[in-house]
């Protein structure tokens, strides 16, 4: 499209905005009619460990919200020539999972839980048994039972319920909703209603009767929408806290706030049955989208979500991914600076991070653990990285950064090799998206020998869940009669830029070497959890 068309769909209001609070940063992307990206603003922010709870302050949710979105405005301003005044629409994701509870004040009772802690091992255990469903520690159900089990007084106060994105739609709208993929991480979704379980809140309901709470469950979370369906519209409020500035004009309609679990199948187009994305950066998760369920439960190994058009997905999930590389990464870079040098970022990865395809295939015996913080599929409950090696074992550079690689993966196969070899379950591709492929290659290759799979890569997935969100909204505003795998095999990826790289059977034997160590070696990250204190 050209760029005098683009200002002139900017000035008319015709323009499309995604805003997604990730782990480590906060993006807002701007698309045309096309569902193209014309402009983006950013934001790094990073959680604390308060009191032994992973948080971020709401504080700086909206600084880093504005902040973000006023570096949207600059680009557009300074691309375009023209302020962004008005939007067709617009819609908020962010992080799954976690706890945000409010009081009937609209204040929040305890500092935000994020799906990073690993307190709620008992809750998530009891649930899990009492629903005969899956119910991870992460889900927002889980750190309620788990304060309720604690006996923590704010319990009784609560009179809503929400994620980081429900959250932040509810500040912008005033609608306490939720989309359905989203949803289906604070607890479990029927996917035939397409609404909360309905055996499973009564369940619920009868195994807390005794504290005799002043609410229901179902009172207090938030309201289920699909894809495509309205959310709300901006209010001036929301607009003040979008935009400090007072440009930004209220009356946007928004589409229901998504997790990044959604908004990423949604940027990888793995929406549709026998699909999947893996999406790899601070955390790492595949999500299969099945054509029927599980045979049974696999508590603590495989969550079951959903798509934002309410598909029932598989996912394997592993807490910790590239975060321990990238300290890493730190501290070589420290090292450069010391001598004198200096190497732009983006060519000091890529570098270090192609000498991976130089390694071994087993990485020579080397044993990294990227645990930075706990791991629920390997029953590790706090994180303690660590580096090990056998004097023998081959401990070059290459050999280092692959080892770095494999085990960001190490969770994630544990879990997909449940859904591959035990439940069978038939998948036409696997897309990628996330930090861990922006090295052209690299990331791809260490995939495709984890998973034994081949792994493509859109050319817009660096744009990542912002965008997914934003197509959402488009969805939302410009779809017919259309289903959202139609709306964007036909009006988004027709035509995207495709790579595909295949596994090698070296390749995929050096893997599996490698995972037999890691297994092996886990007593060693108990041991360490158990005596570094």
């Amino acid at each position: 499209m050209l760029k005098n068309t683009i200002t002139q769909e900017i000035v008319n209001g015709q323009t499309m905005l995604g805003i997604e609070l990730g782990s480590t940063r906060i993006k807002t992307v701007l698309i045309n009619s096309e569902n193209q990206p014309i402009a983006q603003g950013g934001h790094d922010w990073e959680n604390t460990l308060l009191d032994g709870i992973w948080t971020y302050s709401l504080e700086d949710v909206w600084r880093g919200i504005s902040l973000s979105f006023s570096n949207l405005q600059e680009a557009v301003k300074s691309t375009y020539g023209v302020p962004l005044k008005k939007l067709k629409a617009m819609g908020v994701s962010a992080m799954m999972h976690g706890y945000l509870a409010f009081d009937n004040q609209d204040k929040l009772l305890v500092p935000f839980r994020t799906w990073r802690n690993t307190i709620t091992a008992k809750a998530a255990e009891e649930l899990s048994d009492l629903f005969a469903y899956p119910v991870p520690e992460r889900w927002s159900i889980s750190h309620l039972y788990h304060a309720i089990l604690s006996g923590e007084d704010h319990v009784k106060d609560i009179s809503f319920l929400t994620t980081l994105a429900g959250y932040v739609h509810w500040r912008l709208t005033g609608e306490k909703v939720l989309g359905i993929g989203d949803a289906s991480g604070m607890f479990p979704i029927d996917t035939e209603t397409k609404k909360y379980n309905v055996k499973m809140l009564e369940s619920f309901a009868k195994q807390i009767e005794s504290y005799h709470f002043p609410w229901n469950l179902p009172s207090i979370l938030p309201s289920i929408l699909l894809a495509g369906e309205p959310a709300g519209t901006l209010s001036e409020q929301g607009a003040r806290l979008l935009d400090p500035s007072g440009v930004l004009e209220a009356g946007v309609p928004l589409c229901p706030p998504e997790g990044d679990a959604g908004t990423g199948m949604v940027a990888t187009n793995s929406v549709a049955k026998r699909t999947g994305n893996v999406s790899a950066g601070t955390s790492v998760f595949a999500m299969i989208v099945l054509e029927k369920p599980l045979s049974k439960s696999y508590n603590k190994f495989i969550d079951l979500v959903t798509t934002p058009d309410g598909s029932l997905v598989a996912m394997s999930h592993g807490n910790n991914c590239t975060g321990e590389y990238d300290a890493w990464m730190r501290l070589f870079n420290e090292v450069v600076q010391t001598l004198g040098f200096s190497v732009p970022k983006g060519e000091f990865y890529d570098k270090l991070l192609f000498k991976a395809l130089e390694g071994d295939k087993d990485c020579g015996g080397l044993l990294p653990y990227n645990y930075i913080s706990g791991e629920t599929m390997t029953g590790i409950n706090e994180g303690r990285p660590l580096f090990v090696r056998e004097t023998k074992n081959s401990f070059t550079l290459a050999n280092f950064m692959r080892s770095q690689l494999f085990t960001a993966l190490g969770v994630l196969r544990i879990g997909m090799d449940i859904l591959f070899e035990e439940e069978h379950v038939a998948i036409d591709t696997i897309n990628g998206h996330g930090g861990f492929f922006k090295t052209a290659e690299v990331g791809q290759k260490m995939m495709a020998s984890a998973l034994h799979t081949p792994i493509s890569v859109l050319k817009t997935a660096g744009e990542g869940g912002a965008w997914g969100i934003a197509l959402l909204a488009a969805y939302m505003a410009q779809k017919s009669d259309e289903t959202l795998s139609e709306y964007l095999n036909e009006k988004v990826f027709a035509s995207a830029e495709v790579t595909t790289i295949e596994p090698t059977e070296e390749d995929i034997a050096g893997f599996n070497a490698f995972l037999a160590r890691y297994k092996q070696g886990l007593p060693v990250e108990k041991a360490a959890v158990a005596h570094l204190k």
